[in-house]
Order: structure tokens, then C-alpha cells, then sequence
């Protein structure tokens, strides 16, 4: 079982140019869409968050549970849902404005105990970053991983959500010791200012760097490097790519029964660059689609 931890929104996805052009709800979130990925990958998961009661909360959850998703560990509450309006540019790039304020992800509690059976969970994106849930999604990763448990981070940054970058990112390096595989895009890496051997040296076994249409790359502890070039695809929109990225990685290593530290370290060049591109391809069918739509496995063939 991979538990996937974090926020559950709707996305407001423009149909056209414009600002306003025929806005479509959509379901999402990054860790809403890790899991429903995971879930279509055919892998067991869990969602654990905290939704709202209202229509928003009810088909975010339907969503989960037609993707095979158990939602047992997701609380519920009478808060709004949150809302992500997304701005697509010429190259199928999103960006988005939030409405967080009394949302009911922010109220999420840390659970007393992981669903039965948990082997990995994965966190990431705004529950890292808006209180008090922050905080509650924080001490569940730490732990997790006093327990044992595989932990995957996405920190996924929304700029526009952090009142105080500096301390940010004071704060994502405390979490590293507590993670076992870092997952950030290029322009994450950026934002963060560090560098994987840096990061590796603090906690992770490793990290994995998206590079949008250029591929992936993983940095292990060894000075390994290992990168595959992207899938060409007509992009639709890139929604949900990285989120795809997450589930396939996770997916994979628990194909090969390597959530742990030790296996990471295990994997050599072949096996990085049989998951990297299992990964890239996933990406490539959800980026050739409209909104957070991840592949199911019957599309991607054998890992």
C-alpha cells in the first residue's frame, strides 16, 4: 500500500484565450493526482486529507474511488474546497492563483496510525506549505520515517503561496533527513537553490530532476547520474505531468519491491533508466491530454 498525503482541490482550467474563457472544473491537486495515478497504474494506495462536504468534496473523492483509491483515512468537514485557477500558456505551461482561505485541507490532522500494510507514503506541493495543516502533514512524514517508512517528497512550488521564501526553504531542508526520494523540477531546483549533491549529503537516497520535454535525470548517493530524454507528444497542456512522474517512479519501485533506502541504493544504471523512461512515458500521455488525466496501465506497456 503507497498512502499519498496531501491537498485535494479543483482546478478552473480555461477553454480557450482569455482569462475567463469558459472555465471547466476540474479535479486536482498534486497529491489528489499522485494518487489517482497511482491508482490507474493498477497500484494499492490510500489518499489521507482532509475534504470538504460539499459537491467539490464529493467528486473529488468519487474520483479517487473510480481510480481505486482508498479513501478511509480521508477526514471530512464542512469547509469549502479549495480552488486553483490555472492560466495555460502558448507552450501548454500552467500557472495558478489560489483560494485558500477556510479551505478543508487546511484543516487536516495527522492520523494516530498509517492505513494497515503501508509501505511508502508520498507528500508534497501546498499541504507543505498552508497551516495549520502544514505542520500536521510535517510530523506525519517525520513519522513515518522514524517507523521506517519509504517517504517520497514533491515540495512542488507554488511561489504565490509563500509568504516567506527564506524560511521556506530552511524548512525543506529539515525535511530532507526524513526523506527517502526526492522528486523537484528544474524550475523547483531553481526557485530552492540548492543542488542534489547537496541535498543527497542531508537525507535522500535520491533525486529525481523533471526537465519538462528535455526528460529526467537521477542523482544518486554513489555520484551516480542517470538521465533519459523526454517522450515527443503534441502537449495539450502540462497539468499533472509531474504529479504522473511521482506515481510512475513509486509505481515502479514497488514493482520491484524497492521502497527502501537500501534498494535505491541497489538499482544500477539499467534499472534507473528502465523506471526514468517508464516515467517520461506516463508524463507524455498525460501532457497530450486536457487537465490531470494520467494513464491507466493498459497504455503504457511493460515497465
Amino acid at each position: 500500500m503507497i498512502v499519498v498525503a496531501g491537498e485535494a482541490l479543483i482546478d478552473l482550467v480555461p477553454q480557450g484565450p482569455g482569462a475567463l474563457a469558459g472555465l471547466r472544473p476540474a479535479l486536482g491537486g498534486g497529491p489528489y493526482n499522485t494518487a489517482v495515478a497511482l491508482g490507474r497504474l493498477g497500484c494499492p494506495t490510500a489518499f489521507c486529507s482532509r475534504t470538504s462536504v460539499d459537491a467539490f468534496g464529493e467528486a473529488l473523492l468519487d474520483g479517487l474511488r473510480k481510480a481505486g483509491v482508498d479513501v478511509s483515512a480521508v477526514q471530512r468537514g464542512p469547509e469549502p474546497t479549495t480552488l486553483a485557477v490555472a492560466t495555460i500558456d502558448g507552450n501548454g505551461s500552467a500557472a495558478y492563483s489560489f483560494y485558500v482561505d477556510g479551505t478543508a485541507d487546511r484543516l487536516f490532522t495527522a492520523p494516530d496510525h498509517l492505513p494497515a500494510g503501508t509501505r511508502a507514503v508520498s507528500f508534497g506541493t501546498c499541504s507543505l506549505v498552508l497551516e495549520p495543516g502544514a505542520s500536521a502533514y510535517e510530523n506525519l512524514m517525520r513519522t513515518a520515517a522514524a517507523q521506517g517508512v519509504f517517504t517520497a517528497l514533491d515540495p512542488n512550488i507554488r511561489a504565490g503561496l509563500i509568504p516567506d521564501a527564506d524560511a521556506y526553504r530552511a524548512r525543506f531542508l529539515g525535511w530532507l533527513p526524513s526523506v527517502t526520494l526526492l522528486k523537484l523540477s528544474e524550475d523547483d531546483a531553481e526557485w530552492l537553490g540548492g543542488t542534489p549533491s547537496e541535498w543527497l549529503a542531508v537525507g535522500p537516497s535520491a533525486v529525481v530532476i523533471t526537465r519538462g520535454g528535455d526528460g529526467l535525470t537521477v542523482f544518486t548517493r554513489d555520484d551516480g547520474e542517470h538521465s533519459v530524454p523526454g517522450e515527443q507528444v503534441e502537449v495539450v497542456d502540462t497539468i499533472g505531468a509531474g504529479d504522473t512522474v511521482n506515481a510512475a517512479l513509486l509505481h515502479g519501485l514497488s514493482t520491484w519491491n524497492a521502497l527502501s533506502s537500501e534498494a535505491l541504493a541497489a538499482l544500477d544504471a539499467d534499472a534507473w533508466t528502465r523506471l526514468l523512461r517508464f516515467a517520461a512515458r506516463a508524463a507524455a500521455i498525460t501532457c497530450s491530454r486536457a487537465g490531470a488525466e494520467p494513464p491507466y496501465a493498459s497504455e503504457l506497456g511493460e515497465l
